[in-house]
C-alpha cells in the first residue's frame, strides 16, 4: 500500500465541524454564524473556536458588523482555503482508491 499517506491530510481541515465549514462553504460562498451554528448543531462557544482555527490558518475571512444593532458574522472562504480544501479532498480521494 505506498499510496497510502495519512500525512497527506490537512489537520486544520479534518476536524468534523471544520470539514463541515469548508465543505459548506465551497459551496454557498459565504455564510453567517448562525447559519453555520445550526447547520454543524455545535454551541456557540464550539464553532468560534474552529472559526478561529480556520482563520488563522487564512482558509476562511471573517466579518463582523452590526445589523439593527444586532452582530453579524459572515465568513468566507479564502483563495488560500480553496486551495487547501481541494488540496484534502484530492488526499481523501486517493486514500480510499477506487475501492
Amino acid at each position: 500500500m505506498a499510496s497510502f499517506d495519512i500525512g497527506k491530510l490537512d489537520d486544520v481541515i479534518h476536524g468534523r465541524v471544520r470539514l463541515g465549514v469548508m465543505a459548506y462553504l465551497a459551496e454557498v460562498e459565504v455564510a453567517d454564524f448562525t447559519e453555520l451554528k445550526t447547520l454543524l448543531d455545535v454551541t456557540q462557544g464550539n464553532l468560534s473556536v474552529h472559526l478561529r482555527k480556520l482563520e488563522e490558518a487564512e482558509y476562511v475571512s471573517i466579518d463582523k458588523s452590526f445589523i439593527d444593532r444586532k452582530p453579524l458574522t459572515r465568513v468566507r472562504m479564502t483563495d488560500k482555503g480553496r486551495s487547501a480544501f481541494a488540496a484534502y479532498l484530492a488526499a481523501i480521494a486517493k486514500l480510499v482508491g477506487d475501492r
